[in-house]
């Protein structure tokens, strides 16, 4: 296997260190104000700030797990356990948000009295928070596809207090504590939106599917365009996590050439397909007149 080197973004696990921190602190914060004042829109943020914890400890986990060296068991190491973390994330914000609407619903049609004043200081808690925590992701988020759903999770906690206090605003001036039912629902559907994206994403990566910016044929043709190159087939192209981009076929040579020359034909190979398609892993079978089938997708 081939490899072209690239410079990565460091991803830094202090980082999710300090936002499991400030999480845990506010889901307390909003648990006790939410008994207390009787908002279901407090607890269902608490609820959403707690499934953030447990999410942020598994993408600490994972990102962790990510670094650990190949070995003879392990060839690729725990490369992949950020796209789990990423894909188990993106699910509990889908299914606590199912929870948020089924409870939001409920208590719609049996509003009850809210002591919306706390709600009000809470819900600024909860702002300051999970800003502080989306700008100490933010940049790793560009680059990671499991420090991006952590990313998500906060970003939509902070939405969703300030949802929360524009209700507790509404309640404390004009009494309309329906607006506690409508907040949550509006979070838990904005949670929907975000969090099947982002299952869609990890899904994708982690059946090994092409990648939507990667045109098979059009990868084809160029490499075809190269001389010494008869054709290109049985071709599998995949993500083994944000940072790498995995090729592997089969390359028919026009001549029956040295492997020496072989070596010279493949770095123009891999120049192509690093530089128009950023393929950084590629693994080539050599062949001369192989009696194989020729198709660019071969089901092995």
């Amino acid at each position: 296997m081939s490899e072209v080197h690239i410079h990565k973004h460091e991803v830094k696990g202090k980082n999710l260190v300090i936002s499991i921190l400030l999480n845990l602190l506010i889901t307390i914060a909003q648990i006790v104000g939410g008994i207390i004042s009787g908002s279901l829109a407090l607890i269902s943020d608490a609820l959403h700030n707690f499934s953030d914890v447990l999410s942020l400890v598994f993408s600490y986990i994972a990102h962790k797990l990510s670094r650990r060296k190949a070995s003879i068991n392990n060839t690729f190491g725990f490369k992949r356990a950020e796209l789990i973390a990423a894909f188990v994330n993106a699910s509990t914000l889908v299914i606590v948000a199912l929870i948020l609407i089924y409870g939001a619903v409920e208590r719609f049609f049996n509003p009850h009295p809210i002591e919306s004043g706390l709600v009000i200081w809470l819900a600024l808690l909860g702002i300051i928070v999970n800003g502080l925590s989306v700008i100490f992701l933010r940049k790793d988020a560009e680059h990671n596809l499991n420090m991006k759903s952590a990313y998500l999770h906060l970003l939509t906690d902070m939405m969703a207090s300030v949802a929360v206090l524009v209700g507790g605003l509404l309640m404390q001036f004009y009494g309309w504590f329906w607006v506690d039912s409508l907040m949550t629902i509006i979070i838990a559907i904005y949670l929907i939106v975000v969090g099947l994206k982002l299952l869609v994403e990890s899904t994708k990566m982690l059946m090994l599917f092409t990648p939507d910016f990667i045109d098979i044929k059009e990868l084809v043709r160029e490499v075809h365009k190269i001389p010494g190159v008869k054709k290109l087939h049985h071709i599998h192209v995949w993500h083994l996590n944000d940072e790498e981009l995995h090729l592997e076929a089969h390359l028919d040579c026009s001549e029956d050439i040295r492997m020496s020359e072989f070596n010279e034909l493949l770095h123009e190979v891999e120049l192509v397909l690093f530089h128009q398609f950023n393929i950084n892993h590629i693994n080539i079978q050599p062949e001369f007149k192989k009696e194989d089938p020729k198709d660019f997708i071969v089901q092995d």
